[in-house]
Formats: structure tokens, sequence, C-alpha cells
């Protein structure tokens, strides 16, 4: 194929965001600007960006929020929902479409949720933070995931495959507390408005309708109503995403044969010896468009198109926005209290324990096996890696306080134990694989 100048230009940049640490590595620079910013002579400009507000609607009935709550309530929502797209995948057809595939990472993710937030509550126990239990919970995929991938090529596929696996199961504990713990006092008039959406969603699936732009229309309309509801918005994304059709209209084996059919319908055609093509070939290029369209289902055509989004755009936005920690001579000292002791012991230490000790026991009880060629440093390995928090754990202390100061404790209890939790993590798969590949 021939290539125009402007392939020259984004072939490198489109190899960029394809690589699998990529996604890792624009969160880590959106994290490092704003500590940077907000530690700056320009700190001021930092805090008053996100307070700008922007307003949709018309006459009296318009939303008007600060950008930091469209980017948290709004932004996320997004995330949300492809978390949503990513959960439903691996419930039809991935790693959770089975009991005994699902049974190790969902036990890991059980003790990665439980030990932490345990922990968290202990040290909080009768303190104004208690409420922030469910901060620790959490594991970044998109950091655990850069990290992994600069372990080594050592490391056996399995093991990403477990750790992916394990943070999606995480991300589905995550929102189920979140749905559960921390959204406002319900309104229900709001909240029905935005259920009639959700079932007009459910009843188009039923019925065949694969259009995207429907999904995404009325499925604003369901984030509207949850976001007025008190609900929390985000909840809205991963209930819309679980009624986008995940079913083709054509199998593969006819795909292909009528893929075969029009191809040589098109050689057959004799060309005009002109730059265009000819009516017949240009009414076979798109047979061929609308036959690999009924080829795709909608769930993953939206989730592919939203992903490069997610990744490089709305996750390191709201690291931008959310990330901003004062670091003064005194950091250390703020450290000690009870909000930070237990986030950092609970991501570091709960993580690790939680992780490790429930895919243990359910090896050991014969419920379940490692993965094909792990061996147990690498899930010593992983069960540290997830103790990185970062994404999640920052949202869902935006929703714990309404206190900042024990937000900006929390933040600092995040940075820290990431950074431990990262590090430890790389270092142990790294000598795991070095052991792998000495045998």
């Amino acid at each position: 194929m021939k290539k125009s100048p402007i392939d020259h230009i984004i072939k490198p940049v489109s190899k960029f965001i394809h690589l699998e640490y990529t996604s890792g590595i624009v969160l880590f620079i959106g994290v490092l600007l704003a500590i940077i910013w907000v530690n700056s002579p320009f700190k001021d400009a930092y805090h008053h960006l996100w307070e700008i507000e922007f307003g949709i609607g018309f006459d009296d009935n318009v939303l008007r929020h600060p950008l930091h709550l469209w980017i948290n309530d709004g932004l996320m929502a997004i995330f949300f929902f492809v978390i949503g797209l990513e959960l439903k995948r691996e419930f039809i057809a991935g790693e959770l479409s089975s009991v005994k595939r699902a049974a190790l990472p969902m036990a890991a993710a059980l003790g990665g949720m439980l030990v932490p937030a345990a922990i968290y509550s202990l040290v909080n126990y009768g303190k104004e933070g208690a409420h922030g239990w469910g901060i620790p919970m959490a594991t970044d995929i998109a950091f655990a995931l850069a990290l992994l991938s600069m372990a080594g090529k050592q490391i056996p596929t399995s093991v990403k495959v477990f750790l992916s696996a394990l943070a999606v199961a995480d991300d589905l504990g995550a929102v189920l507390v979140i749905a559960m713990f921390y959204s406002a006092q319900l309104q229900f008039t709001p909240l029905m408005i935005g259920g009639i959406f959700l079932l007009v969603l459910v009843i188009g699936n039923a019925i065949g309708v694969r259009h995207t732009a429907f999904y995404l229309i009325i499925g604003f309309g369901v984030w509207i109503g949850f976001l007025l509801s008190g609900v929390h918005a985000t909840i809205a994304g991963v209930l819309v995403a679980f009624t986008i059709p995940a079913r083709r209209k054509i199998d593969e084996k006819r795909y292909s044969l009528r893929l075969r059919e029009l191809s040589e319908e098109f050689e057959q055609e004799i060309p005009n010896c002109s730059i265009l093509t000819t009516p017949k070939q240009h009414e076979i290029i798109e047979h061929i468009k609308g036959l690999s369209i009924a080829a795709q289902t909608p769930l993953q055509k939206i989730e592919s198109a939203l992903h490069p989004w997610v990744a490089f755009v709305i996750m390191p936005v709201f690291a931008l926005a959310n990330s901003g920690i004062i670091i003064e001579s005194d950091f250390l000292k703020n450290l000690a209290n009870p909000v930070s002791i237990g986030v950092t012991v609970g991501l570091v230490i709960g993580k690790f324990t939680g992780v490790l000790l429930f895919t243990w026991l359910l090896v050991k009880s014969k419920f379940a096996e490692l993965p094909e060629r792990a061996t147990w440093r690498h899930i010593v390995g992983i069960s540290a890696l997830a103790g990185i928090g970062f994404t999640m754990s920052l949202f869902v202390s935006s929703l714990a306080f309404s206190d900042s100061k024990m937000v900006e404790q929390a933040k600092y209890g995040i940075l820290i134990a990431s950074l431990i939790a990262g590090t430890a993590g790389t270092l142990l798969l790294r000598h795991a694989g070095k052991q792998l590949s000495a045998r």
C-alpha cells in the first residue's frame, strides 16, 4: 500500500499508542505534571482551573458544575462505561466466562479487597476517616500492566492475563462498593427517569438494534437521570455498557465465504485505468463494509473505538485534575495520620496479603490451578503490583470524604503506596523472570 506523507508522520505515534505500557506512561506524565504544577509558583492557577464552571441545558433547566465535577462525574462515566464493556466481554468469552476460569482471579480480587478494607478500618476505627475504607480496595490496571510489561519479556502471557482478569474483577468490586456505599441520598424521580431510559436500551438490544448512536444518545439520558438521583453517575456508565449487544449478525464461516465471493467479483471487474473506482467496484466495496459491520459485535466495536480516548485523554486528564499533591518540607510528618497510614498499609500490605493468601488457599484446596507456566514467584510479584491503586483509589477518596484535608491525606497515602507497590512488584517480577529463564 502506497503511503502518503501524513502516514509517515502518524506511524510513530500509532506505534507508540499500541505499545502495552504506553497508557501507563501517559498516566504517569499526567500525575507528574499535576504534582509539579501544584508545587510551583502557578499553584493558584491549578486550583482555579478546576473551579471554572460549565453548564449544559436551556432556559432555567441548566446543569452547572465546576470543571472538576464534570471530569469526575462526566468523563469518568465514560471510563466506567469502558470498564463495563470489558466486564461484559470477559463474562461472555474471556477469563471470567466460566467458574473454572474465573475462580482464581475472582478469589484473588476478593482477597485484595477484603484485607485492605479490614486493615484500613482497623487503623481508622472510631475516627473521622473511617468512611474511607473503600480507598485501598482498588488496583490501577493501566499502571500495573505498564510495570508488568517493563518487568521483562520472560514473564509468561498467562501471568499478564491473570493480572488483567484480577484487575477487571477488582473493578467490578469497586463499582459495587461505589453503588452501595458511596452514593448520595436518593432522589427517586430522576432515578426512575434514568431507569426508563435504561429499559429502552434493554428493549433495543432485545429487538436487535445495533446502531451505536442509539445506545450513546439514550445512554446519555441514563447518565443525566443517575447524576440527578444521587446514585453516582459513573454507575450509569457500567449499566449502559451491559445493554450493548454482543452478538454478530453473521458468523465467521459465512463472513469468510461471502468475503471471498466479493473479492473475486472485485477482481473480475474491468478497471477503468483511473484513480477512481468503477461504479461496480464502489458497490462491491460498500458491500464489504456492510458485511464487516455485520461480522462485528457492537460491544467490541465501541470498546475498541473508546479505549484510546480513555487511556490517552480521560485517565490522564483525571490524573491531572486529582493528583495535585502539595509536597512541603514536612511531607513525611503529614503522613503520620490515620487516613494516610490506613491507605498506605492497606494498599502495600493488605493488597499483597489478600491477593497472595486467597490465591494460595484456592490452589492448595484444589479448586483452581496456577496460570500456565506461572510460578509462585510470579504470584508474589503480581500480589505486590496489585497495591498500585492510583486512579480508582483517587476516585473513591473524592467520594468518601467531603473534607478536603482528608482527601489530601488519602492522596498522600495513595502516592506513597503506589510508589512502594510498583517498585516492589516490578523488582519481584524481574527476579521471577530471571529465575524462569535460568532453568
